[in-house]
């Protein structure tokens, strides 16, 4: 799938068009795709001093430096990105050579030597395009931002690269009287070349919008807005949703703390409220990043929409989030080890804490509530958390699955769980039937029966994992030792049902009896744990190879 590239234009200078390209990429490459940024601003560029304390390396060249590299007659397409380390795929190709945060003394005087239109009769148009196709080739989104006005460059940036325009434009009539005009202009000018692109979609961005302040006066301004930059609107908003419901998802307010310097907000705001700035920005880049597509969903559901843009390339650390109160520590700790064994990367959820719950990341994909008696107060925390951020409007793949206990009063869990198909198990017996259930559900395939030598070497590795730090009495570390050593005699004949008589043993043995007494696990009997452990592993690894 080839790349688009997505030019953020504006017709005044001074309105947060490169502020709103700088965060909207950082959410993007944070989202998961591959972004380039490119800085064809090249009277007034500043995306350097954005993305500069987090650059790889100060960019050596630019812009600037592939025109003049085409007049010297070098024709294929040279290297200037530099990544920038906020997370993700992020490269930045700046105007020029920086050097100590600033553009190097030369930079203005190459800025201005170059003839735009004699660069084009000499064919840089061409040039131009296999740049393009090396790009969407290797991203997913290429932003540029263009400088203001009707201009050369402007004109490269607005007709010649880009497969949709961004206008970012504030509320006074400098910017209404012609933000509408030149977008026109862009597409006479596009018809003109000779290279098959379809006409501009064009999203409006309503920018430093102070409706915090001045509520009734924003209201008004908002309106005419909307009335003015309807038309953009015609080829891509959905027919039910109004200019002015989609201008208001994408008006990105005025935020004096973010005023001052060149700021990226989306980097401290990590999971912003409305009244944030990167609220807003997180929904443009949403609309990017579902190519100007689902807009009806948007209006119904804004936190969905932008959490199915971001789940749509997002690669977790994870496949499941086990959720168990202490009441049932262990059982969760149990069918953790069962997943594992049937190749789920599972894991304990990250706190009971609902602060740390907010502020942590989304690193598994789905998320299983093991309830006893009654969902705890965190993890009905942790399951709205769960539905608001990752559940996207059409039923993406992330699931939520509910664990419950046998008694367990469905009527008592809150209305969004009960209506999931739960699945129950027996305190008493090792979760293998509802891990098996859980990777079915997941991976959308049986999983694989096992050999019956292959199920004796897991059913012994799980035995393994059991043995506790403390046993109840120093006996029963007598016991376990002998057992153990059995095990290992068992695989050292290759008896399977020996091992297998030997491995539930073990799992008895390592059972605690809550009493307050009990002895530390030797050294010596943790030692040979841990090697027959990675022996039985080593077999299991040929079984699957």
């Amino acid at each position: 799938m080839t790349g688009t590239v997505i030019t953020f234009y504006s017709y005044k200078g001074g309105v947060g068009r490169s502020f709103t390209l700088a965060n909207t990429a950082v959410l993007l490459a944070r989202w998961g795709y591959r972004v380039l940024v490119v800085d064809w601003d090249l009277e007034a560029p500043g995306l350097h001093l954005y993305f500069g304390p987090h650059l790889a390396t100060s960019p050596g060249s630019g812009v600037v430096d592939m025109a003049q590299e085409f007049l010297a007659g070098v024709r294929t397409p040279s290297a200037h990105e530099v990544r920038v380390g906020v997370g993700g795929v992020l490269d930045l190709i700046a105007s020029g050579r920086v050097e100590d945060g600033k553009l190097d003394p030369t930079y203005a005087r190459r800025m201005q030597s170059l003839d735009w239109e004699d660069l084009y009769r000499r064919g840089f148009a061409a040039h131009l395009e296999e740049y393009r196709e090396e790009w969407i080739a290797k991203y997913d989104f290429v932003l540029i931002d263009s400088r203001t006005g009707v201009s050369d460059i402007a004109g490269i940036c607005t007709a010649q690269l880009p497969d949709r325009l961004v206008v970012v434009f504030t509320a006074n009539d400098q910017n209404l009287n012609d933000v509408v005009d030149v977008a026109h202009l862009a597409d006479k000018a596009r018809d003109r070349l000779p290279y098959d692109r379809p006409r501009h979609q064009v999203m409006p961005v309503l920018s430093r919008l102070d409706n915090r302040m001045e509520y009734e006066r924003a209201e008004t301004w908002q309106r005419k807005c909307a009335e003015v930059v309807s038309p953009l609107f015609r080829n891509w908003l959905v027919k039910t949703v109004t200019p002015e419901q989609m201008l208001r998802h994408v008006t990105v307010p005025y935020i004096s703390y973010w005023s001052f310097g060149e700021l990226l907000p989306v980097l401290e705001e990590q999971v912003p409220s409305s009244d944030q700035i990167s609220f807003a920005l997180e929904t443009v880049a949403a609309v990017i990043a579902q190519q100007y597509d689902r807009t009806d969903l948007l209006r119904d559901n804004r936190d969905a929409y932008v959490a199915a843009a971001r789940a749509q390339r997002r690669k977790f650390d994870l496949d499941l989030f086990v959720s168990s109160p202490r009441t049932l520590w262990r059982t969760g700790t149990e069918l953790i080890t069962e997943l594992r064994l049937l190749g789920i990367k599972a894991d304990r959820s990250v706190s009971g804490d609902p602060e740390i719950l907010e502020q942590a990341a989304d690193v598994a994909e789905h998320l299983c509530l093991v309830v006893g008696d009654e969902l705890s107060r965190w993890q009905l925390t942790e399951a709205e958390r769960f539905m608001r951020r990752t559940l996207s409007p059409d039923g993406a793949q992330r699931q939520m699955f509910c664990l419950l206990t046998p008694g367990t009063d469905r009527e008592r869990l809150p209305g969004f769980l009960r209506g999931l198909r739960p699945l129950e198990f027996d305190l008493n017996v090792r979760p293998v039937r509802v891990a098996r259930e859980l990777h079915d559900l997941i991976k959308a395939t049986p999983a694989k029966e096992t050999e019956p030598d292959q199920q004796a070497l897991l059913d012994a590795e799980a035995a393994l994992r059991e043995v506790p730090e403390q046993l109840p009495y120093a006996d029963r570390v007598a016991l376990v030792e002998e057992t153990v050593r059995g095990m290992a005699g068992a695989l050292d004949e290759s008896d399977m049902e020996l091992l297998r008589d030997r491995s539930a043993d073990l799992s008895l043995l390592s059972k605690s009896h809550r009493n307050g007494a009990g002895v530390l696990t030797p050294v010596r009997l943790r030692t040979e744990v841990s090697a027959l452990l990675a022996r039985i592993e080593r077999r299991i690894t040929a079984f699957t190879d």
